[in-house]
């Protein structure tokens, strides 16, 4: 079960696909979106993220970042082969420790389920979109209509 609306976005501090580290008090001030994947390289996910590439503007001053259990040498081939403008965070060692504390960990594929929390400048999860099978995309539109909010 996804955390709520109201309630802190987890403590951070992950490396992105060019090693630097990337950290919930780096994303604060501004919104932002932390967007759950499950494995780099599959058809879903690509889809997933490329749709947010290829609607980027339609966030705005929210950032976005990803977060995937792979390492960051495999975010760092995916995001240069698809060209993603954002962050592919690793969540790789201790493994899923960032996915389990946003309560989007599933044993079952050591993986991240495909949830996204959408986070105020405070720091407050304001919205979710979720997909309950890994093999469906969350709905985009739903993306769409959190950031009019």
């Amino acid at each position: 079960m996804a955390l709520t609306p109201g309630t802190p976005a987890p403590a951070f501090a992950l490396k992105n696909q060019n090693r630097e580290v990337v950290s919930n008090d780096d994303l604060a001030g501004k919104p932002w979106v932390a967007v759950f994947i499950p494995f780099a390289f599959t058809g879903v996910c690509e889809g997933e993220l490329c749709q947010i590439r290829d609607n980027f503007d339609a966030f705005g001053d929210t950032r976005v970042v990803a977060i995937t259990c792979n390492t960051l040498h495999a975010n760092g081939a995916w995001a240069a082969q698809q060209g993603f403008q954002f962050d592919i965070l690793s969540d790789f060692w201790p493994h899923g420790e960032v996915c389990r504390a946003y309560d989007t960990f599933d044993e079952g594929y050591g993986a991240a389920k495909r949830t996204t929390y959408f986070v105020d400048e405070s720091g407050i999860i304001t919205g979710v979109v979720a997909s309950d099978e890994v093999s469906k995309p969350r709905p985009f539109d739903e993306y769409l209509a959190l950031l009019q909010d």
